[in-house]
């Protein structure tokens, strides 16, 4: 484990330390007991959180080569929260890599499950979400090869296992750009979509 997070032990109001907002009023809010990284229903934009460590060969972040280092064999995984407004829907995601990196996003108003390289680069699968609970999101980018990389992505309800196999896979043949792990959230609803138990792990 290189970085997790569960914000019990962050200051409601802030963000926490090491954590980088790239825009919006990020947050950590508490609800009956239970600490979360908030970001507001408005304005309407996609804002995004950097947290974990940018290198891939002791997680030291951005020391010395680190910064050049490629991010072979990493996984991020995260618990996010969103609500509807009628026929109205929050996107949101996980990545890899900063901000031109891959993100497993879910798109309910596309119903649609996305797996991004930069903003263009894109594959999808059908995904029906349900509004209202907590949904766990997990991607991971490993070399498969010489000069191949396996990225994948897998979804799950709060409440139920993890599934063993994948939900969305994508293969690459060019190497993955070093970057910190990131959050990000579109609340097109106009409600707030919420962030916990976010963690960022080496695959063995």
């Amino acid at each position: 484990m290189l970085y997790r997070n569960d914000f019990t032990q962050a200051e409601i109001g802030t963000l926490p330390d090491g954590m980088l907002a790239l825009n919006g009023k990020f947050a950590v809010r508490e609800e009956a007991g239970n600490r979360f990284l908030e970001l507001p229903g408005t304005p309407l934009d996609t804002y995004g959180v950097l947290f974990g460590p940018a290198g891939r060969e002791d997680g030291a972040g951005s020391r010395g080569s680190d910064q050049s280092a490629e991010i072979d064999n990493l996984s991020v995984t995260a618990r996010i929260h969103g609500t509807n407004t009628g026929r109205r829907y929050p996107a949101f995601a996980v990545g890899l890599g900063g901000v031109s990196g891959y993100r497993l996003q879910v798109s309910p108003g596309k119903r649609k499950l996305e797996l991004s390289r930069g903003d263009a680069d894109q594959v999808s699968v059908p995904f029906e979400w349900t509004p209202g609970g907590w949904l766990w999101l997990k991607l991971e980018v490993r070399k498969t090869n010489t000069a191949e990389w396996t990225i994948r992505g897998k979804v799950w309800k709060e409440g139920t296992t993890a599934p063993s196999s994948w939900t969305i896979t994508r293969t690459d043949t060019a190497a993955p750009k070093p970057g910190r792990s990131s959050i990000w959230g579109s609340p097109f609803a106009d409600t707030p979509i919420r962030f916990d138990d976010v963690s960022v792990e080496r695959i063995p």
